[in-house]
Formats: C-alpha cells, sequence, structure tokens
C-alpha cells in the first residue's frame, strides 16, 4: 500500500507527474512528504518526471535529511539502469523492424519508444519496460515466426494468446527483455465487439503520415482505458502529452474522427475528461464534451475521478477497484455508435 497523501500533496504529485509543470518545491516542504511522494511516483510510472524536476531544483534546496538523500541516490542508479534497458529493447525492436520488413511483413511499434520520442521534448521522461509491435492479424504468424528467429521465445499461452491478439516474446538470452507481439490494441475480446484499433484502423487515422497526433492519442487513450483500467498516472499522462500535441482544429476533428471509426468515443469521453480534471487541462475537458455523452458516457464519467486514479493503491484502492471493475463493465455493455460509411 502507498504512503497516504494529504490533497495538498496531491496536488504536489500532479504538478511532478506533468512534464511541462514547472518544478516548484523546496526546504519548505518536509523529507516525509517528499520521501511519500517519491514512493508515490514510483508507483504512478512518472518517478523519471519528479527525478529531473528535484535535479533541476538542486539538491541543496531540499531537506537535507540523510534518508531523503539515501533514497534519492538509489532511485537515480534505478533511474539509469532503467533508461540503458530501454535503449536495450529499442535496439532489439529495430532489429524485429528490420527482420519483418525484409520479409515483406507490414509494421509499426507503437506506444513506450513512440510516445517518448514524439510526445516529450525529455526522452528520458517516459521510459519502458517492453516494445510493442502491431501488425495485420493476417500477418501474425510470419510475424510471430520472425520475433523467434531473432532470438526469442514465446512466454505466453499460445491459445490465450491467438484469443486476446497478444503475444509475449522473451529474449533467450536475457528473459527481462520482453517484446509484445500485436493483432489489436484491444485485447478484450468482450469489448472488441464495439472498439477496434489495429493496423489498419491506424494507417486510416495517420491517412498517409506515420505517428500523427491523432493517432499517436488514439492508441493512448485506448492503452489507458482498454487495457490497464486506470491503474497507474502515468497513462493520463500520455494522453495531456498527446492533447498538447494537437497543434490545429484540422488534428481535433482528425482525432474525433479517428474515436467514431474505431468505437472509442466512450474511452475518449472518459479520458480526456478524467485528464483534463486531474491536471487543469480545460482543453482536454473541451475534447471530452464534443463527444454527445449518453447513458454510458454519463455513467463512466462518474466512475473514473481523480481521486479514484490517484488512490488505486492507497487506504481507498478497494473503493477504487470497484470504480474501474466497474467501469470495465460499463464498457462491455456500451451498445456501438454508427460510425457515417
Amino acid at each position: 500500500m502507498l504512503p497516504s497523501l494529504a490533497p495538498a500533496d496531491e496536488k504536489l504529485l500532479l504538478t511532478f507527474a506533468d512534464p511541462e509543470a514547472p518544478p516548484a518545491v523546496g526546504r519548505d516542504v518536509a523529507a516525509a512528504t517528499l520521501l511519500a511522494l517519491l514512493v508515490n511516483a514510483e508507483f504512478h510510472g512518472v518517478l523519471p518526471i519528479m527525478l529531473r524536476k528535484l535535479r533541476e531544483i538542486g539538491d541543496a534546496q531540499l531537506p537535507q535529511d540523510a534518508a531523503l538523500q539515501r533514497k534519492l541516490s538509489e532511485l537515480r542508479d534505478e533511474a539509469t539502469m532503467a533508461t540503458g534497458q530501454s535503449m536495450l529493447l529499442q535496439y532489439h525492436g529495430d532489429r524485429i523492424m528490420k527482420a519483418l520488413a525484409a520479409k515483406g511483413v507490414p509494421a509499426r511499434i507503437v506506444k513506450g519508444p513512440v510516445f517518448a520520442r514524439k510526445l516529450y521534448s525529455q526522452v528520458a521522461d517516459r521510459p519502458f519496460t517492453d516494445i510493442d509491435i502491431l501488425v495485420d492479424p493476417a500477418s501474425i504468424e510470419e510475424a510471430n515466426k520472425t520475433i523467434r528467429e531473432c532470438g526469442f521465445e514465446l512466454g505466453s499461452d499460445e491459445a490465450k494468446s491467438h484469443e486476446l491478439q497478444e503475444f509475449k516474446w522473451l529474449e533467450k538470452e536475457n528473459s527481462s527483455l520482453l517484446i509484445e507481439l500485436h493483432g489489436n490494441l484491444v485485447h478484450d475480446t468482450g469489448m472488441r465487439r464495439r472498439l477496434s484499433l489495429g493496423f489498419r484502423e491506424l494507417q486510416a487515422i495517420d491517412g498517409g503520415e506515420t505517428d500523427t497526433p491523432a493517432a499517436l492519442l488514439t492508441i493512448a487513450i485506448v492503452h489507458a482505458a482498454g487495457g490497464h483500467k486506470f491503474h497507474r498516472l502515468q497513462l493520463c499522462v500520455d494522453v495531456l502529452q498527446g492533447v498538447r500535441a494537437l497543434k490545429s482544429p484540422r488534428e481535433d476533428a482528425r482525432l474525433l474522427d479517428a474515436a467514431r471509426m474505431t468505437g472509442i468515443e466512450l474511452e475518449l469521453a472518459t479520458v480526456l475528461n478524467v485528464t483534463g480534471r486531474l491536471f487543469g487541462a480545460p482543453r482536454a475537458i473541451e475534447l471530452a464534451d464534443r463527444i454527445k455523452p449518453d447513458l454510458s458516457i454519463r455513467l463512466a464519467k462518474w466512475l473514473i475521478t481523480g481521486n479514484m486514479l490517484l488512490r488505486v493503491n492507497s487506504r481507498e484502492k478497494l473503493r477504487s477497484r470497484l470504480s474501474r471493475d466497474a467501469f470495465r463493465w460499463v464498457q462491455r455493455l456500451a451498445r456501438p455508435r454508427p460510425y457515417p460509411a
């Protein structure tokens, strides 16, 4: 269970988690508070951003507490190793992509390294622990064969992997290196009747380009609401950065059209709403409100709140879990909205 944070400390955590918010903390913040914030930031996947901001502030401006300094030193060493792991993963991801291209298998890397490069001004703010590769379902067999030839072995049940369209591959010599092959970024078969985000959908969203802001934000929304049920802040930070990448009304329109095409209007309205309220981002809320709410969207917004996300592993974690589980049922029971031909 995470250390409890007072409401003011939760706001400070959100400031640390926002890559573009200026660092604002000094000796007036107690060492115990900073230690609790570091533990929460680590759990929520935003520790690299917090560590960077603390470096910018300077250790001399922080409480001169031995336990705090030891913890910072330990976390900085771990962050350095995590950066090295990300670089090694990127190497293997690039190697597999070249092998797929040589065989004529269309594929694209999604999420982690692409988010880091495209959405964050500081790449190290967004480390990743695996490489996600998306292919058309018709190419899964050839893609799996290629990954095996690159020195990986299947680490997930084959039958279940086919059902979910998600295959987990581990490097034979280093099982900490994980490659995930996807035929669709929506793995829940109960939801896939309504929403789908695969290779062809992303091509359509990009419209001849690659990794457009609308496509990246669509992926981030599905990642937050379709795969992980809001279990950490990092998911919403990706969405926040995705919203900031939308630079024109044309890109806004492309995002909303992508939501209709892929069936994620409920997810878009929910994720943008909670992200906007957490980080004080009115543009995210405005985009969320452009989806005409039905009963399922109203219910989803009521269930998914900032408090629910911040306290996912606190004393209120049972309440958070129930809200997120209820949201999953709303997703499964929601009716598909018609998409104009």
